[in-house]
């Protein structure tokens, strides 16, 4: 590659075929630079609606679930993680930080801020916005010179806020963010309970594996029965 990162985007749908990727990875002795992990939450307006609503695991799953795959394979740290999915706040950087996202991406909240209404005609070249079309007519109503400086502006608030928000939480950089800083409500005690986000981690669905626990025989009663499916 010429020294060029290599990667690769999805948005998890069976747990099974990530697990055969990281068969591949152990197997081959290939693994990527990074993975951008898209959550079902997001994506263009060019895509088919049920699409948008319906199919593909969300941004926070689909990352606890390969960075956990990651973790078990003794892959996670040869890999970046970058995670989208309506990572539109300061606080959503954070959360995801949290969770165990190397960086973000969001385009979304970076489309709203050039000017994106959602008329849902991005691949009909009849956007109404001059974003995403080629007709001059169209094309006019997108003043590059304004909306750079408005992108811009929302990328440097938004970076801000969440340094803010890691400042506040005692870490002196991003990458000292852990996920027992976040809190959110669960629904013990009548929906008044709380819970951080690393025992969200330790029950959940896709809780997060013991370091080599998916190639250490040792280790293998410590795998949660459905991740033991999926490995196999």
């Amino acid at each position: 590659s010429g020294g060029k990162t290599i990667g690769f985007k999805m948005c998890v749908g069976r747990p099974e075929e990530f697990a055969a990727l990281c068969h591949a990875m152990i197997d081959s002795g290939t693994v990527p630079d990074f993975i951008t992990i898209d959550g079902g939450e997001g994506g263009t307006g060019a895509a088919p609606a049920e699409f948008q609503d319906s199919l593909g695991m969300p941004a926070r799953d689909g990352l606890r679930f390969i960075n956990s795959m990651l973790i078990g394979c003794n892959l996670r740290d040869q890999v970046k993680l970058i995670v989208a999915g309506k990572v539109y706040s300061g606080f959503a950087l954070v959360r995801m930080l949290a969770t165990g996202a190397d960086l973000c991406n969001t385009a979304r909240s970076m489309m709203f801020a050039l000017g994106c209404i959602q008329a849902l005609k991005c691949n009909s070249n009849h956007c109404p916005t001059g974003i995403t079309t080629q007709q001059p007519h169209l094309e006019s109503g997108l003043d590059v010179g304004t909306k750079a400086l408005r992108v811009a502006n929302y990328q440097e608030a938004t970076v801000h806020s969440a340094l803010e928000i890691i400042g506040a939480l005692g870490c002196k950089s991003p990458k000292e963010v852990t996920s027992d800083m976040i809190y959110r409500r669960s629904a013990t005690n009548g929906g008044y309970g709380v819970e951080n986000y690393a025992d969200l981690q330790a029950e959940a669905y896709f809780a997060k594996l013991p370091e080599g626990a998916l190639v250490d025989p040792a280790k293998k009663d410590q795998l949660p029965p459905q991740y033991v499916g999926w490995w196999e």
